[in-house]
């Protein structure tokens, strides 16, 4: 493997090597090393990071705050694991004037384990629980995002940013291709940063809020769809500060605007003759792909930490009128949490509607296969097709809150056992500590309406 990284190093006259690992909220950690230090370092294992990257809170705090986790999901004394680059995911940076190259490495313990809360580590523990069933999961993401201003304090809302033409763009511009080509010099650097990583990216629209877009993805294996996602992230960000923009994935960066989602399109293909199990040319919809939604529905509201894992997250939800707040399913329907949008062979899948585009993308590929997976294993038939709208439905299926949503997700037997119950313990543990972060902070409403009328 050595001899593979320092042909492509030298091949390509690269001068220094980002070694990236994706924690638990998916922030790219890792180091930077010369090109040098980092070919002899793969001979010894000598690129680390502290055991507690991985239990690390967005806000800076860690899970220990909350509870004590088990010695081998975090030692007190912090020890290092083992940075394990991967080769088939190794890209230049084409956003530096030094030639440099970026590396999604996996986190393996001194006694070589797999790190069990690392997020490819968990997405690789659910894909090969298919792969023992003779199944080939395939997924297909849509990203949304906003462009803003840049914004210094925390406590100014966030603006629209101006355009190519030179104006704040108002109103809903759905699908408007001038809306889009307003920022035309942004999105050209854009895709050429993706050509140049191998990330995959198919088409762009805008959405509906101000400066909203989405882009999508090509359809493949997820554990090399959620490294394209992660690399996204951090390129999208990179060519807006480029052309001084701001890009954000929060769930619900502005208010009186709508939220931005990661809708995941996902099929099951059999592995031998690669046909899409998910059709039947009798009923068109397969008993397979019926208990797979079935599974959707009844695990997706307990596995809410990953799917809403912010606070922010809530108020896409419970504070925008056309956020998916159900599990209902439909063929067509955009009102479910889950929709069927073609009946077709070969492209037959199920969408999930109802994640934040502030989701880490590897948990989310995972505990949407997981749920899928256990709804096939448990045979869990889904409710009858939602043929109505279901937009502005005031009842919900999911949790309203972060309380609300540990609870479900600690809880839940099968969940623990196909997840690993350290890993679960991690997840909870983290979003309390990062609830109650939210709660130290006092907000500008409170000042507007407490401060003098209480």
């Amino acid at each position: 493997m050595r001899e593979k990284f320092e042909n492509w190093l030298n091949n390509n006259s690269i001068t220094e090597v980002e070694c990236l690992v994706p924690d638990l909220g998916g922030i790219a950690r890792g180091k930077i090393l010369p090109t040098k230090k980092f070919i002899q370092g793969l001979n010894n294992d000598s690129h680390r990071l502290p055991q507690s990257v991985f239990i690390q809170t967005i806000s800076g705090g860690y899970a220990t705050e909350d509870e004590e986790l088990p010695v081998d999901v975090y030692n007190p004394t912090d020890i290092d694991v083992i940075l394990r680059p991967d080769f088939t995911t190794i890209r230049s940076v084409p956003w530096y004037d030094d030639p440099t190259a970026q590396v999604i490495c996996d986190a393996v313990n001194l006694n070589g384990t797999s790190v069990i809360n690392a997020s490819r580590t968990v997405l690789k523990k659910i894909l090969k629980m298919y792969d023992e069933e003779g199944f080939e999961p395939i997924v297909s993401p849509e990203v949304e995002f906003y462009l803003v201003k840049p914004n210094q304090d925390p406590d100014y809302q966030l603006e629209v940013p101006i355009g190519q033409s030179g104006r704040e763009e108002t109103g809903k511009q759905s699908f408007g291709i001038d809306a889009v080509n307003e920022f035309d010099h942004l999105f050209e650097d854009l895709y050429n940063y993706c050509e140049i990583q191998n990330i995959e990216i198919d088409t762009i629209n805008h959405e509906s809020g101000s400066a909203q877009m989405e882009i999508n993805f090509q359809h493949g294996n997820p554990l090399e769809l959620a490294d394209q996602v992660f690399l996204f992230k951090r390129t999208l960000r990179q060519a807006a500060f480029k052309h001084k923009l701001y890009a954000t994935f929060m769930a619900k960066p502005m208010q009186n605007q709508p939220g931005s989602s990661l809708h995941l399109h996902q099929s099951l293909f059999n592995k031998k003759n690669k046909k899409n199990i998910f059709y039947n040319k009798k009923n068109t919809i397969s008993n397979v792909m019926k208990y797979y939604i079935g599974g959707l529905q009844e695990f997706t509201p307990k596995l809410m930490p990953i799917h809403a894992p912010n606070i922010n997250s809530y108020r896409r939800l419970f504070a925008t009128w056309d956020a998916p707040k159900n599990t209902y399913w439909g063929i067509g329907n955009r009102s479910c949490g889950f929709r069927i949008p073609s009946n077709e062979e070969h492209s037959m899948r199920i969408e999930n509607r109802i994640s934040g585009s502030d989701t880490n993308p590897y948990l989310i590929f995972a505990a949407n296969l997981a749920a899928g997976y256990l709804g096939i294993k448990n045979k869990i038939k889904p409710t009858q097709e939602t043929k109505k709208s279901v937009f502005g439905e005031k009842k919900s299926s999911l949790p309203k809150n972060m309380e609300e949503a540990i609870l479900l997700f600690e809880k839940d037997e099968q969940i623990n056992e196909v997840f690993n119950q350290k890993f679960i313990r991690t997840i909870a543990a983290i979003r309390r500590v990062e609830n109650q972060a939210y709660l130290n902070v006092i907000s500008s409403w409170e000042r507007e309406f407490l401060l003098l009328n209480v």
